[in-house]
């Protein structure tokens, strides 16, 4: 059975989608008529269609299209010894200032300690602040990680096995070693639960203290090349993947 999306109150889908940015209005108009847009979980393909664009969910080949120009999701690389808060009552360096000319109320998703440096979201969506932070969507997150002496594969399939912390069980998704001297090692990790310095504790419960932690990636959202204490918008493909990632 076919749902009919049709809203004879609204607007017509390609001029929406247009005004998110999605390209010309005949450029959306050949991408409805390529069956390419969905509204509300249904396939679109006439050019009549009308939408209420504050309550339709539209996916454009799966990616869901922000369509509150008022919403922003921004990146930050936070710098070693800023401490994850929007203010500090402490008066210790905090992320919010480096957002402190944003007129928008913005979360930060998820935590890193102020010794660990790396890629935190904030956003004025609330929503979507939730959903990455909440447990049931088990977001993935990267970690380049620096230890004190050598470690071998050996390791690896001990920590993706699982071992036992004082809070419970942990493990690892994914484990690669990068590069290993005698003395130190730096190796890659993927992980999907977010308890309090999870990482540090995993490895230092298996004999290999911590000396360095960069968070590079969360969901589809990579840190690349912005630099420390930098900040940049995401694009309207990258929010698009991480509504898609928490079910949105």
């Amino acid at each position: 059975m076919t749902i009919d999306v049709h809203d004879p109150d609204g607007v017509r889908l390609q001029k929406v989608l247009a005004a998110a940015g999605l390209g010309s209005r005949r450029a959306c108009e050949d991408l409805i008529a390529a069956g390419r847009v969905t509204v509300d979980n249904t396939t679109v393909r006439e050019l009549g269609v009308r939408v209420d664009p504050l309550t339709a969910v539209i996916h454009v080949d799966g990616l869901r299209v922000q369509l509150d120009t008022s919403i922003v999701t921004i990146a930050l690389n936070k710098p070693k010894g800023v401490v994850s808060t929007m203010h500090d009552p402490e008066g210790r360096p905090s992320i919010g200032q480096y957002v402190q000319d944003r007129t928008e109320r913005l979360f930060h998703v998820g935590r890193l300690d102020a010794e660990t440096e790396g890629l935190i979201l904030l956003t004025n969506d609330g929503e979507l602040a939730n959903r990455l932070a909440h447990p049931a969507h088990a977001v993935p997150k990267v970690y380049l990680v620096q230890l004190e002496g050598r470690v071998t594969n050996s390791l690896g399939g001990r920590l993706l096995k699982g071992i036992e912390l004082e809070d419970g069980p942990a493990k690892l998704d994914k484990f690669q070693i990068v590069q290993t001297t005698p003395q130190a090692s730096l190796v890659e990790v993927e992980l999907h639960e977010g308890r309090n310095r999870i990482v540090r504790r995993i490895f230092e419960e298996a004999g290999y203290p911590v000396t360095g932690l960069v968070r590079m990636q969360i969901g589809p959202i990579r840190l690349g090349d912005l630099k420390s204490g930098r900040t940049r918008v995401l694009s309207k493909t990258e929010v698009g993947s991480l509504m898609v990632r928490v079910g949105m």
